[in-house]
């Protein structure tokens, strides 16, 4: 298993068995990655992460092997246990198992049970057969078709032809399309390789809405071949057969098989779409220093206002309502007055560009003060959050919001996490993908920002410190109630105090956890503890001989000359505007900066200030360019479509 795992990685034996060991014994995987680089030979995050899901895989499939082999002991042949034994894939696991798998009754196993097996034997050898019934012939018949549809080189050889010849056709079906949502597939055909992720997505939603009716088309030059060379008939009822049995099971049984291979492909791409998104929005830079007016937009209810100081405090609270711009106006002046505000964060949901022409009008006078426009996904999930009523008890539910778009600005990623990731609004076709596969990719992905940028041990929330390596929500509750009730940690040994912290935990976190001010000025570091020794001997002589890897003394020298450094600071800062534009600013040929808000596998969506965010294709991209959440860019209008509010930009 570690030569296979090795070989579908590329990678030498070297450093992917000690990697497994590593992650067999129970090490986190950013931990590994951060702190035992000599042990896995440089390995990045990527790569551990990659080798661990490959292992799961070759561990399942063994697991699969196992089963089959147990269940067939019996009837296992030296040929077919050879077989089941070289099997590399699940997919040609279960084809050899097929013909031995308990089923159904089937037109075959009723002939069989009428004792009609000699007769199809005949028929295959093109022996002479005497003179049946119609019923005789068509169940030994049956037989043959079985047989035929069951044959594991047949079915990955006609599966083969249909991954690379097929071709995917959809029509409009019976289901309600009020907002022609699947116009476009209406009458639609394309090669099965050629197939994009969204499109397959697509298709897969608009047939379970009996709204598209989809089928896999392969030409007979394609089928035909694999089967007539493996069954050789030479005669006519056989043929009748074989043309009965691959129209009948086989060529349905590849349908099936092919889609269940295109959706789980389009569920992968979604989802490393959504994880790729989420590390975008979690490290964008936090804007430190500032002290922020979050407004949570709205119509019928007002727009709710909340102040944070840098800390994030909540300094005042207020409604305004759009529709009474001058009481709304006076509202602004006193708030950023009395308390100082230099930014204001407005969420980007429904009023929000009503919101913006407001504080673009309130800060013609303010020319000292910028805003900002900030995704308010998760922000009610968030206000009505068992974390949110302990955080903010005095505030009410619809208040609450504006306290989260507001910290959003100074913290994204210590904000964000107070969220469910699959609310945050970065995907496609989330409610369509394995809820479990997409939970585990995202999980992943908030941990390995977390562990990138470092967690202060003093000043975190339970939500923040549940994905520090090695810790997870209950402990994470155990540090802030000791920290709550012993007062600050002055070094990170103190953490041993802390009920249920044990040695492997300390181990994990301890080098992610950030002391400042404390007690050991290491403990303001990446440095992990185990590494003290090597990295005071280095203070004393950096050119020094001792018995510490290249890798980790890179590390440690690394952090010596830029202790405790958050990497989000070396990304360009957020875009914050002054003014606003309107949709009739939008010209052909117009050039502006914007933020990046989604990536999908066509392009980009960009917010440029006006109502509509603008779709920059992957076309108009310079070739391998690879955009993430929160980017800022120079784009130019190539058309707007007033009348279907849709702007295509193109990279400049």
């Amino acid at each position: 298993m570690i030569e296979q795992l090795a070989q579908r990685l590329n990678l030498p034996i070297r450093q992917v068995e000690p990697t497994v060991k590593l992650l067999e014994e129970g090490n986190t995987l950013p931990f590994i990655a951060r702190y035992r680089k000599e042990v896995t030979g440089g390995l990045d995050e990527e790569q551990i992460r990659q080798l661990e899901g490959e292992w799961k895989s070759l561990k399942n499939l063994e697991e699969r092997r196992q089963s089959i082999l147990e269940t067939l002991k019996e009837q296992l042949t030296p040929e077919l246990s050879y077989k089941l034994k070289q099997a590399q894939t699940l997919t040609a696991l279960e084809d050899l198992y097929l013909p031995y798998r308990p089923k159904r009754k089937t037109r075959a196993t009723i002939a069989r049970e009428k004792g009609l097996e000699p007769l199809a034997r005949l028929i295959q050898r093109h022996a002479p057969i005497g003179h049946p019934s119609p019923e005789e012939l068509a169940g030994a018949q049956d037989i043959l078709a079985e047989e035929m549809a069951e044959n594991s080189e047949i079915r990955a050889a006609v599966r083969e032809k249909a991954l690379r010849f097929g071709k995917l056709k959809s029509k409009r079906a019976k289901g309600e399309d009020e907002k022609q949502t699947y116009a476009h597939y209406y009458a639609f055909e394309q090669p099965v390789a050629q197939l994009k992720a969204h499109q397959i997505l697509a298709l897969d939603r608009g047939e379970k809405e009996k709204v598209l009716s989809v089928d896999l088309l392969l030409e007979e030059r394609d089928w035909r071949p694999p089967v007539w060379n493996a069954c050789r008939p030479r005669n006519a009822q056989h043929q009748e057969a074989l043309e009965d049995g691959v129209k009948r099971l086989l060529l349905p049984a590849i349908e099936r098989d092919v889609r269940r291979e295109l959706t789980e492909y389009a569920q992968r791409s979604a989802i490393a779409s959504f994880a790729t998104n989420l590390r975008g929005l979690l490290t964008i830079p936090p804007l430190n220093g500032y002290t922020v007016l979050g407004l949570d937009p709205g119509f019928r209810t007002g727009c709710k206002l909340a102040v944070v100081d840098p800390t994030g405090k909540v300094l005042a609270t207020d409604v305004i309502y759009l529709h009474q711009e001058n009481n709304a106006l006076k509202t602004l002046q006193a708030l950023c007055q009395k308390h100082r505000v230099n930014l204001i964060a407005i969420g980007n949901g429904t009023a929000s560009r009503e919101s913006e022409q407001l504080t673009a009008t309130f800060l013609k006078q303010h020319p000292d003060i910028r805003y900002i426009m900030v995704s308010e996904a998760g922000a009610s999930v968030y206000s009505a959050s068992s974390l949110a009523r302990a955080e903010l008890p005095d505030l009410d539910v619809s208040l609450r919001g504006a306290v989260s778009i507001a910290r959003r600005v100074q913290d994204p990623l210590a904000e964000l996490v107070k969220i469910e990731p699959k609310s945050i609004g970065v995907g496609m076709y989330q409610h369509d993908l394995e809820e479990k596969e997409l939970d585990t990719a995202l999980a992943g992905t908030i941990e390995s920002v977390v562990n990138q940028v470092g967690v202060d041990l003093n000043t975190a929330s339970p939500a923040l410190l549940a994905h520090v390596a090695g810790i997870g929500p209950k402990l994470a509750e155990k540090v802030v109630m000791h920290r709550n009730q012993n007062g600050a940690f002055r070094n990170r040994a103190q953490l041993r105090k802390v009920a249920g912290f044990g040695p492997k935990a300390f181990e994990q976190s301890a080098g992610f956890l950030r002391v400042r001010g404390g007690d050991e000025p290491l403990d303001a570091s990446a440095i992990h503890p185990e590494s003290y020794a090597i990295a005071r001997a280095l203070l004393n002589d950096p050119n020094q001989q001792l018995e510490v890897g290249e890798f980790t003394k890179k590390d440690i020298l690394e952090q010596l000359q830029r202790p405790g450094r958050d990497p989000r600071e070396d990304l360009p800062p957020p875009l914050l505007r002054q003014d606003v534009l309107s949709l009739d600013d939008l010209v052909p040929g117009l050039v502006l900066h914007g933020t990046v808000r989604n990536v999908v596998d066509f392009g980009a969506f960009v917010d440029l200030g006006v109502k509509q965010d603008g779709l920059l294709h992957r076309s108009q991209m310079a070739r391998g360019e690879r955009l993430s959440v929160g980017q800022v860019v120079e784009v130019e209008v190539l058309e707007f479509d007033r009348q279907r509010g849709r702007i295509s930009l193109k990279r400049t």
